[in-house]
């Protein structure tokens, strides 16, 4: 079995979970989310458990068992205590700024970057760190736009300007060896 498929999911007070075939909806203090998963994975609610069974040894029941069980973790955890992910601007002159709910970016081009967050995407920076903060629900979805805000201008390895995740390391390149200044 696998170690991950295999553990139960604990609900915690607050958490309302409502299964019907291979779609699962979860609902908690911080908003709801609902997900499709593969048909041949059975997903049982028992004493305030969530329980993820396969029906064989399948090479692909076994993959979709943890996958299942991941993801379903992934939707309780998030309903209660939500995700987050950040990001540092480093590099001269670059600055983001929020403007409503949407964050505007001055990374180096001739014209500021506008990122509109998704339904229950929030964004949030401070000014005095270079510090981008975005928070959210959905794990995939706070991921994805994280890396679509890197994506606007990836670290470069000479100088290490750019975007980059909190705590991020970049390699970094000595340069035109010959240069004597």
């Amino acid at each position: 079995m696998s170690r991950i498929g295999r553990q139960p999911i604990p609900l915690p007070d607050g958490v309302q979970v409502d299964v019907r075939g291979s779609s699962v909806a979860v609902k908690g203090p911080k908003g709801e989310l609902d997900r499709t998963f593969h048909p041949d994975m059975k997903i049982e609610l028992k004493d305030g458990e969530l329980v993820v069974n396969r029906p064989t040894d399948a090479r692909q029941h076994r993959a979709l068992h943890g996958l299942t069980r991941a993801l379903l973790s992934n939707m309780v955890l998030g309903v209660t205590e939500g995700f987050r992910k950040e990001l540092e601007i480093q590099g001269v002159g670059y600055r983001a700024e929020l403007a409503g709910p949407n964050l505007i970016m001055h990374l180096g081009y001739s014209h500021p970057i506008e990122v509109e967050p998704p339904a229950d995407v929030v964004f949030d920076f401070d000014a005095r760190s270079k510090v981008i903060t975005v928070q959210g629900i959905d794990k995939e979805v706070v991921g994805q736009i994280a890396a679509d805000i890197r994506k606007l201008r990836p670290p470069e390895p000479y100088k290490g300007k750019g975007v980059r995740y909190l705590g991020e390391h970049v390699r970094r390149k000595a340069g035109k060896a010959g240069k004597i200044g």
